[in-house]
């Protein structure tokens, strides 16, 4: 058998073959190694996060102390409902760098907070500055998440509607739309007042497709919304020593203390209840 013989020509081309041919297997390799990277990261995610934070991002827990009546109220409320679901609501009145999204609970860090409810806009033309921010940590760290409209009374329904309607944009798992209404109006009738809010109401739940949650105080839904929202959800303010918000009507969720100290916050905050379980509350959200 005769001895092949390879020309300069030849053995070029076999040399660029192997030369692409190593190349390849290193652009494959390389493709590998960052594939395998970035999925070790997102896997890690959470951890380096938490060990961030834990030596570059350290927060300091501040001593917040209540009066001793107002620490046995709410101690007491908080005994006596056990069953139900806590959260707290939040607007530009908190700072934000005193929240640490990933660690709030109360009663000595053993009842997490499943929902906040955050201030999203006010009156006609005005939005809270740090509602953006908080929506999206809220979302961030799984929290059920809800928006605020408040209303003031002497301004003009549909305004006020739109400026809710362009400032938020509710998502599947997000509760209804709430309307926050506090104040008496200086140039209007209580009936003209009960007007203007079903009017907010209706856009807002043409828009949706659920109805509002309605907050108030509970003197102020006594005296002016007993009976005009009936099949709404029902949000009331009570910061008085007694067993739930109302004797008389049924409640949805209950703000029992505007001096909530929480596990994870350096203010006292807004605290509430739930009536219900976290399924309960889940089945409330949007679609």
């Amino acid at each position: 058998m005769s001895t092949k013989k390879y020309t300069k020509k030849t053995a070029k081309n076999i040399h660029q073959t192997r030369r692409k041919n190593y190349f390849l297997r290193r652009k494959i390799v390389l493709l590998i190694l960052v594939i395998a990277l970035i999925g070790t990261g997102l896997y890690l995610k959470q951890s380096i996060s938490y060990y961030y934070a834990l030596y570059f991002n350290k927060f300091s827990h501040k001593k917040l102390k209540n009066s001793e009546s107002e620490t046995l109220r709410i101690q007491k409320i908080i005994s006596n409902n056990l069953d139900k679901t806590y959260g707290f609501d939040i607007s530009h009145y908190q700072n934000k760098e005193d929240i640490k999204w990933d660690s709030l609970s109360i009663g000595n860090k053993t009842i997490p907070l499943e929902f906040v409810v955050m201030r999203a806009t006010m009156g006609n033309r005005n939005a809270d500055k740090n509602f953006d921010e908080f929506w999206a940590s809220a979302k961030e760290h799984n929290l059920i998440r809800g928006a605020y409209h408040f209303y003031r009374a002497d301004e003009d329904p549909v305004i006020q509607a739109n400026n809710f309607l362009d400032n938020v944009k509710l998502e599947s798992g997000d509760l209804p739309p709430v309307l926050d209404i506090e104040k008496i109006p200086k140039s209007k009738s209580k009936e003209k007042l009960i007007e203007d809010l079903k009017i907010w109401c209706k856009i807002v739940e043409e828009t949706y497709g659920e109805k509002p949650i309605i907050y108030t105080y509970y003197h102020y839904y006594k005296d002016f919304l007993r009976g005009e929202f009936d099949g709404y959800p029902i949000w009331l303010a009570n910061y008085n020593d007694v067993p739930e918000p109302s004797p008389e009507d049924h409640w949805d969720f209950w703000q029992f203390t505007e001096n909530g100290i929480v596990y994870g916050i350096n203010s006292k905050i807004d605290l509430n209840i739930y009536n219900g379980g976290v399924w309960s509350l889940k089945s409330l959200t949007l679609d």
